[in-house]
């Protein structure tokens, strides 16, 4: 019944390159509007955007004739560091790079395309995404090796640099450019998240399926290396290169795990770091790495980096702290098992138990964060170590359907004040409602976020419970939603999760986006039909000092396409009853005292980078 709808579907990088470094490497920039070989049919590039292509030979490879990671992150960041550069005009730094994940390996022979282009700019801060390929030129086949999501810090020579705001032309960009304020808000609370979590993590060491027979001390697979920083590794202002950086980190990681396994192992992920400060020609970077644990298929690998000039040896900087999780492969490529890691008393075990929580930790936050959302069941159990990357997703998926450019208009309801639009794809039906209502954006946002009101003017919730407040921008209903209105059917309930975002920037829309979860203390029973929502919401922008245009969007499977197909009168009409009550409901609390906290219009403007 489309009466549902409105609730559930059916089911350092581094800075500027030196002219040395700039010789060594063939790079290709092609710059918007183009020239004369360009097809004048082909929409304009975006004008940020730098490609680079390299040919692995010999010296690039380790000893199994792939590419080192070490050598692909050197490129990974002159890219991307041009990209950034290219936005500022000015010279840039990195500040932090995410997760990434290696999906393929490189041989000798083979070509690495790289293309990074900047997502958004924000105070002096930008996000910029980096999408490496590699090709066979003997049998044109292509591979998705890895993408990389990299925030660059302009340095103006004499003040503070304010970046201009990037303009988003295609549905990708405008897609990536909406999620980019959202992954900016996770980098800013990702250390304290992540203590937090550890903190409170419980650690089962569960040894089944490991080969405890071959038992390696932890101290065996500590590694120490010094690297002098000289002018190649550095750019113009002698700012070490944070690719270089990276690539001396692999290097001693990649020796601490083959002391344990007493193989090669094979990098398949680096867990996001921060810069943490600068260093420059002159300095010695001493390098540190251990194995902290040892899984049944994968280990992670500590390495952290700290700077001293000669002068003053005693005094040393921390430059990063990097985890990176490495597996052995045999020779069909699959994962052998490896020993059993024996950590040292004290500062070891402390270590051993982190690795452990950190990889539950990376697993959810992999399966939740990096899985496409066709993939991800609609429900998805909630703790902890997911809350912050649920909520991330919830907020995420909501902007993702915002930004689709291929809506159609259904019906236009009283000819005016409200549409309905629909979408079909592959795996979803997607319906869109817009309207205009005389209340303050703040103030509306503040009666759409409590969804124990939505009673009030949506006939499809008979109740809503707030089960847990998460945080001041995230809760847990319990919501229970009347029955289709036969003798067998039953009320259903939902367990949702609702996320609420203020604007990033002026431009942005306030956010409510809810999608199921499933709690222990909620599980299904007897009385209701357990519903389920994979995406739905609102999204509101100031149309006027008391005007707020208001966009709700709902993601269904297309198991109800024959129903929107044979009765889309009956549709509209039952959309427009529902939204003209919920127009109703915030012109008539436009200047009611708010139920919920007092939210600011913007973020803090401080200034506060990632």
């Amino acid at each position: 019944s489309s009466k549902f709808l409105f609730l559930c579907p059916p089911q350092g990088f581094g800075s500027v390159f030196s002219g040395r470094l700039a010789r060594r490497l063939a790079f290709r920039v092609e710059k918007s509007g183009g020239g004369g070989m360009e097809d004048q049919d082909q929409p304009q590039r975006n004008p940020t955007e730098v490609q680079m292509s390299q040919m692995v030979l010999p010296s690039h490879t380790n000893h199994r004739g792939e590419l080192s990671v070490g050598q692909l992150l050197k490129w990974v960041d002159t890219t991307a560091c041009l990209s950034a550069e290219r936005h500022a005009g000015c010279p840039c730094v990195t500040a932090s790079v995410d997760d990434i994940y290696f999906e393929h390996t490189i041989s000798v022979g083979q070509v690495v395309n790289i293309k990074a282009k900047v997502n958004r700019a924000f105070n002096s801060s930008m996000e910029v995404g980096v999408q490496v390929t590699s090709e066979d030129l003997c049998t044109a086949k292509q591979w998705n090796v890895c993408k990389a999501l990299a925030t660059f810090v302009a340095q103006g020579s004499t003040k503070k640099v304010k970046l201009r705001q990037t303009t988003p032309r295609t549905e990708e960009e405008k897609t990536e450019y909406s999620i980019a304020a959202e992954r900016r808000r996770l980098r800013l609370v990702y250390a304290d998240t992540i203590k937090d979590l550890l903190r409170h993590s419980v650690i089962r060491d569960d040894l089944e399926g490991r080969d405890c027979t071959r038992k390696v001390p932890a101290e065996k697979t500590r590694v120490e290396s010094v690297e002098l920083v000289l002018p190649p590794y550095a750019n113009h202002q002698g700012n070490t290169f944070g690719g270089q950086i990276m690539a001396w980190m692999e290097n001693v990681a990649t020796i601490a795990a083959s002391r344990l396994c007493q193989a090669h192992p094979t990098l398949k992920a680096i867990e996001m770091f921060h810069f943490r400060g600068p260093s420059q020609v002159g300095d010695r970077l001493v390098l540190k790495a251990i194995v902290n644990n040892a899984f049944k298929n994968s280990m992670e690998v500590g390495v952290s980096v700290e700077a001293y000039r000669q002068e003053q040896e005693a005094h040393h900087r921390h430059i990063n702290s990097a985890f990176m999780t490495f597996v052995v492969l045999d020779q069909n490529g699959q994962p052998q098992t490896l020993p059993w890691i024996q950590p040292q008393a004290g500062d070891g075990e402390r270590r051993y138990r982190e690795a452990s929580a950190r990889k539950k930790i990376r697993l959810d936050r992999k399966y939740i964060v990096s899985c496409k959302q066709a993939e991800v069941p609609l429900s998805v159990p909630w703790d902890p170590s997911n809350q912050v990357y649920l909520s991330y997703n919830n907020v995420s998926a909501l902007k993702m359907l915002m930004a689709k450019s291929n809506w159609t208009l259904a019906s236009e309801l009283n000819k005016v004040s409200i549409k309905l639009f629909t979408l079909e794809d592959d795996h979803f039906l997607s319906f869109h409602i817009e309207m205009t209502v005389a209340t303050s954006t703040p103030q509306a946002f503040l009666l759409l976020s409590d969804l124990c009101r939505r009673h009030q003017w949506d006939r499809h919730y008979l109740s809503a419970e707030l089960v847990q407040q998460v945080d001041e921008d995230d809760a847990i209903y319990h919501v229970i939603s009347p029955s289709l209105g036969d003798d067998n059917s039953k009320p259903k309930d939902f367990v949702i999760l609702a996320s609420r975002r203020e604007p990033c920037d002026q431009g942005d829309p306030y956010v409510i986006a809810l999608r199921s979860v499933t709690l222990p203390t909620h599980p299904p029973v007897p009385d209701f039909s357990r519903g389920e929502t994979l995406c739905s919401g609102f999204c509101l922008w100031s149309a006027g000092e008391q005007l707020t245009k208001v966009s709700y969007y709902n993601q269904a499977t297309t198991g109800v396409l024959p129903y929107v197909t044979t009765n889309i009168a009956g549709l509209s009409s039952e959309f427009y009853s529902t939204f003209k009550a919920c127009e109703g409901f915030l012109q008539d609390n436009a200047y009611a005292e708010p139920t919920l906290r007092k939210l600011s219009l913007l973020p803090d403007s401080s200034g506060s980078q990632d």
